[in-house]
């Protein structure tokens, strides 16, 4: 068993034993119990009572984030010539088409987010096994294959985030970073938490949301009190 350092030791002791916070009560707590020389980033972790084998209980959804993820998201978007003035207008990092899947089949995917048009996904959809591995794959249930490439980008770039269950039933995203307000991590981390309970699926029974933990980098999980969370 890996040995405790004074850091996690001290994190660990101010977290009661066997106790459930409210979201508001962990939303803060998080920022004590991160002691990184780097801006951490928070996320969430929900384990979901589906089985994410069968189709018709998959969770997939789209939460934009009322105070954004704090990163900087580089955004490549991958468009017919009309449309590249309007990308580059709303923020896109990178806009092209030809000379930009010639550039990832050669081996580079320095980007965060790919956004492109219905259109042109014969000449995309060949990326797939460059880009699926990395999650870079636009898809259209995500935004990400649109022909509204400019607000595509305006979203991502304000916050907008999406997420799925992994095949064990969790849903792992980020909601911000530790240098966010107590206040800012609460309200990114309900919107994705009342996003996630609209897209409780039909063939789901039991209870839905089974554990909820907020957690920073390198910082113990931290238990949700599910009742505490309005909206789900």
């Amino acid at each position: 068993m890996a040995r405790l350092t004074k850091n996690q030791k001290a994190a660990l002791s101010k977290i009661e034993a066997n106790k459930s916070y409210t979201l508001q009560d962990a939303s803060a707590l998080v920022k004590e119990l991160t002691n990184t020389k780097f801006d951490s980033s928070v996320d969430i972790d929900v384990r979901l009572g589906v089985d994410p084998r069968k189709a018709n209980q998959m969770v997939r959804g789209i939460a934009t984030l009322p105070h954004g993820t704090g990163k900087t998201v580089r955004v490549l978007v991958l468009c017919t010539p009309d449309k590249e003035q309007e990308a580059k207008d709303a923020g896109a990092d990178y806009v092209g088409l030809d000379d930009y899947i010639a550039k990832i089949e050669s081996g580079w995917t320095d980007v965060d987010i790919i956004i492109t048009m219905p259109s042109v996904m014969a000449k995309v959809g060949r990326l797939g096994r460059i880009l699926g591995p990395r999650n870079l794959m636009p898809n259209p249930k995500s935004g990400t294959v649109t022909p509204e490439v400019g607000k595509a980008v305006a979203d991502v770039k304000g916050g907008k985030i999406d997420f799925k269950v992994d095949k064990t039933g969790i849903i792992h995203t980020s909601i911000g970073k530790a240098s966010f307000t107590a206040d800012k991590i609460y309200e990114n981390a309900l919107e994705v938490l009342q996003t996630i309970s609209k897209l409780k699926p039909s063939a789901a029974k039991g209870t839905y949301f089974k554990s909820i933990h907020i957690s920073s980098t390198m910082s113990p999980g931290i238990t949700i009190e599910t009742k505490s969370v309005a909206g789900i």
